[in-house]
Formats: structure tokens, sequence, C-alpha cells
């Protein structure tokens, strides 16, 4: 494992979301603080340590298989949510319909920061990214709903703007005005 080296980047909370498990959609209600626990947030869809493989690892599982949950919160970034609204020709963009768990402003290019960084929360909470999230139809049909005619601008706008997934390294409470350390692995970057 590389070591991981602290930056001087620091992100804001400034929206938390949870997504109701009986809930039939995708869409995250606003909330003042998070309860992380390694399994993610209790009560949560996105919950649990382990998911049933989805569509994008097909080309490694059948779909359904039993996979360790790396995709228990969804980490989008104010500046890129701004941008995607912007590009959708929207004056905003709920994150709530984005399935979002979490809204940082101040880390810059944030759907890019490296797989495996940390972000630690004032309560020693740590989240651990996993990869770029991608854009896919299931925002763009809640958009749909609520802006009709925007749902379908949703993945082009989004495209390098979708925030990453991240996974709970080290349980603790996330509130909203908290600022979050961001640290990278301290390895040379991939060049085969």
């Amino acid at each position: 494992m590389a070591e991981l080296r602290k930056t001087g980047f620091v992100g804001e909370i400034v929206w938390l979301g949870h997504i109701p498990v009986d809930g039939g959609s995708l869409r995250s209600s606003s909330r003042d603080r998070l309860d992380l626990q390694f399994g993610g947030v209790e009560g949560e869809r996105h919950h649990g340590l382990q998911r049933p493989s989805c569509a994008r690892v097909t080309n490694l599982y059948p779909r359904g298989t039993q996979i360790v949950n790396s995709r228990q919160l969804s980490i989008l970034s104010a500046e890129e949510l701004a941008a995607i609204a912007t590009a959708m020709g929207l004056s905003d963009l709920d994150p709530g319909l984005l399935g979002a768990s979490m809204v940082l402003r101040g880390i810059g290019d944030f759907s890019h920061v490296p797989p495996a960084s940390r972000l630690q929360a004032p309560s020693g909470a740590v989240v651990t990214v996993d990869l770029e999230n991608g854009p896919c139809v299931f925002p763009g049909r809640e958009i749909e709903a609520e802006f009709p005619g925007h749902g379908k601008l949703f993945k082009p706008a989004a495209r390098n703007r979708r925030g990453v997934t991240a996974w709970v390294e080290c349980p603790g409470v996330l509130a909203l005005g908290d600022r979050l350390c961001l640290f990278v692995p301290d390895q040379a970057a991939w060049s085969p």
C-alpha cells in the first residue's frame, strides 16, 4: 500500500443526503449530518459491506455476483454540480436528484481525485475514494420528472463532472460545514 500524503486541499461539506432503502427512486433527501459505519450509512439504499455486481463490472463478474461494496457513498463537487446545471441550461441542480450522499466545495477537478485518496472529517471519520462516478441514465430520469426536456441532457453535461464513489474506512460523523482534509496516495502515476 502506498503511503498517504496530506495535501493542502480541504473540501467543505455544503450538502448531505440519504436515499431510503424502501424508496423506489434514486433521489436522496437532505440531512444535517450522517453517521458513517463500516457499511456506509445505516438505513440507506447503498449501505452494506457487500453488494451485487452491476452493469459496470460485467466484464469481470456475472451480474448479481456478491462483491465488496465500494459504492457506499456518492460524493459530488459543488463547483462541478454548478457546471453540470449550466451545461444543461438550468440555474441550479438539486444534488438529491443525482442520488448524492455529499457535496463538497473547494477541491478543484474533484471527479479526478486519484482512486484510493482519503477524505478525513473532524470527527475522525475517513472515506476512501473508489473511482470517478460515470454519468448514468438514472439521474436523468429524476431530472426529467422535475425539469421536462432536460433529463436527456444530464449524461453529456455530467461527463468528467459526476463526482466519485467512496466507502467508509473509519466510522464517524459528517455534518454540514465540516471541512474534510484530502490525502492522496504517494506513488507515481502509472505509465506502461
